[in-house]
């Protein structure tokens, strides 16, 4: 349902302005992206012996909605991760929707933009060990830096570094390191 909810406002974006659109406002620009994530957990309690590094993917849309700001929704998908503990085995996983606040900064006139932005999300993560499994929702803050490259007026590079708190027992904190393409309409 919620992965549902996620995709009816990304398909929203798009539908706003379905009839003739005009996208040559600056401040008006939507757009749709996807990213490489690279995430290093900070596990504890039942979970301090899973996986510590994630490989997912991350697709988000979002729009201008001032000149050097953007709003952008997004979804993470982090595959089941193994590790051998004790005679058994731990999988972990986890998933995170939600939405970030951008702010950019040219950097001279060069198509490179200095990036930071800030954000809330729900991580849906989840753990099994012998049987037993524990699946936790938390709401978690981000925040993060980075830098842009515009290839041309609709087709960008991001790299971004991020710092996730969620402060459960299993799951303090995620540092992660994202890499994609944008395309702005």
């Amino acid at each position: 349902m919620k992965k549902m909810c996620l995709l009816a406002a990304a398909a929203s974006v798009f539908a706003l302005n379905a009839q003739a659109a005009d996208w040559s406002n600056e401040f008006f620009r939507p757009y749709i992206g996807a990213d490489y994530v690279y995430s290093d957990a900070k596990h504890g309690g039942m979970a301090k012996h899973a996986k510590k590094d994630y490989n997912s993917w991350m697709i988000n849309v979002g729009t201008d909605i001032a000149k050097y700001t953007s709003v952008e929704a997004f979804f993470q998908q982090a595959p089941e991760r193994k590790a051998k503990y004790n005679g058994g085995e731990i999988k972990s996983d986890f998933y995170a929707y939600g939405i970030d606040l951008y702010g950019r900064v040219p950097i001279m006139c060069s198509g490179f933009n200095a990036l930071a932005s800030l954000g809330l999300a729900n991580y849906n993560v989840k753990y099994k060990y012998n049987g037993d499994s524990n699946d936790k929702q938390r709401i978690g803050y981000r925040a993060g830096v980075g830098l842009s490259y515009d290839f041309n007026n609709n087709v960008s590079f991001r790299l971004m570094g991020r710092y996730s708190y969620l402060g459960m027992a299993s799951l303090d904190n995620l540092m992660e390191v994202t890499a994609g393409l944008r395309y702005t309409f």
